[in-house]
């Protein structure tokens, strides 16, 4: 066997191999079985901060409204101050639901002002929110996502199925079709590079895992106490993913719900992507514990560039046969995100879908640079200095930003 047939077949076993690997991580996004429903539901405060205007915030809204949950709901969106431009939006979709005769439940707009040192904005609005709670459990939930009405209810069957449950959450999915390269590549990063890792990884821990994906998550009030309240987080990059740390810390369960819950992201310009590839790094370098998370992604950039990297070379040889196996390694790698995409609850993403998936892996390492040199990160308006370990440096936030960076992050 020649050498360049080596390489051609190597290549050829690798694309194969990536359709089993797709195989198996298709597999963890299976839904389980919905807990069985409870005779009588606690009460519950969602808690919702907003900063900046969300893609679809009055529908979001609306959602969050039309919960559909069988006991009391108290919902708070809290802002940073009246000047905020989501702030007639909400109040007008409040009072239009009441209007229509969607319900009493008590929905309010709290203002938590500028968030003291080494307290992220989301953070600080998190901690104004549980001071204004009147019910039994919290729940917290970003201002980008749009709930169907089961699932808060399965949020909290989740959460009160087992007595070691601490806290429950709803892994996500952008399912809307994309508008632009950037929404494209925005899915992709989440359900692809993101979501197949940790669904798995809960399958493989019953049901848990040692953070929480806080898009939307429930608390007993007991656990917010035994971990040291919200404060705890002070200094955190990525809160929830900390708060579901000490959770695991102090004994108790991080439960992943048997649903899905919507990321609601439309009109992303690659220049906003580049912002939330930034902040994906960023991120899941001190934010997720688990080295498994990790390295899933590593492995799936790795694969790319080594096999684009000899298609490179076997080309500028002229060895056809070894550049036909090693450039399906590639070209195989773009194929599983589209199919995870997919498998994750994901519209299908054509061509601005392989286009978007050659420039993640095109440009990451430019941004792990960026991510490791710059040390800052922008998010919901505000600029976060960062120290080596990815968490907020002593000096808090930057300073607000106009612009892009108030879209949702």
């Amino acid at each position: 066997m020649t050498l360049e047939m080596f390489f051609g077949l190597l290549g050829a076993a690798v694309a194969a191999a990536l359709g089993l690997v797709y195989l198996r991580y298709r597999r963890g996004f299976e839904l389980g079985q919905r807990p069985v429903s409870m005779k009588k539901y606690p009460s519950i405060t969602v808690i919702r901060p907003i900063k900046g205007m969300d893609a679809g915030l009055e529908r979001n809204v609306r959602a969050a409204l039309d919960h559909g949950y069988a006991g009391p709901v108290e919902t708070l969106f809290v802002f940073d101050g009246p000047d905020e431009p989501g702030v007639p939006i909400v109040q007008e979709a409040i009072d239009a639901f009441r209007r229509e005769g969607g319900g009493d439940s008590p929905a309010r707009i709290l203002y938590s002002g500028d968030p003291p040192k080494d307290r992220t904005g989301k953070l600080h609005a998190m901690i104004r929110g549980l001071k204004g709670a009147r019910k039994e459990l919290i729940a917290f939930a970003d201002s980008d996502t749009r709930p169907h009405r089961q699932s808060l209810s399965v949020l909290v069957e989740t959460l009160l199925q087992r007595k070691d449950n601490g806290s429950a959450f709803l892994p996500v999915s952008v399912v809307m079709p994309p508008k632009t390269f950037g929404d494209a590549g925005y899915a992709l990063l989440l359900n692809a590079l993101y979501s197949p890792f940790a669904a798995k990884s809960a399958q493989r821990r019953q049901g848990t895992l040692p953070f929480i994906m806080g898009q939307m998550m429930v608390f007993r009030r007991k656990t917010i106490e035994a971990i040291g309240g919200l404060e705890s987080a002070e200094g955190q990059l990525v809160d929830d993913m900390f708060l579901g740390r000490r959770v695991s810390e102090v004994g108790l369960r991080n439960a992943v719900a048997p649903d899905r819950l919507s990321i609601v992201e439309n009109g992303i310009g690659i220049g906003d992507f580049w912002g939330h590839f930034i902040r994906w790094i960023a991120f899941s370098r001190s934010g997720l514990p688990s080295k498994e998370l990790k390295l899933g992604p590593w492995l799936v950039g790795m694969t790319f560039w080594l096999g684009a990297a000899g298609a490179g070379v076997a080309a500028a040889l002229g060895a056809s046969v070894a550049f036909g196996g090693l450039f399906a390694v590639p070209m195989s790698v773009i194929a599983l995100m589209l199919g995870l995409n997919r498998a994750a609850g994901g519209a299908r993403l054509s061509y601005r879908g392989l286009a978007m998936g050659l420039l993640i892996f095109l440009v990451a390492p430019v941004v792990y640079v960026k991510v490791l040199v710059g040390r800052s990160v922008s998010w919901r308006g505000r600029s976060y200095a960062l120290g080596s370990d990815a968490r907020l440096d002593k000096g808090g936030p930057l300073g607000s930003r106009d612009g892009a960076d108030n879209r949702a992050a």
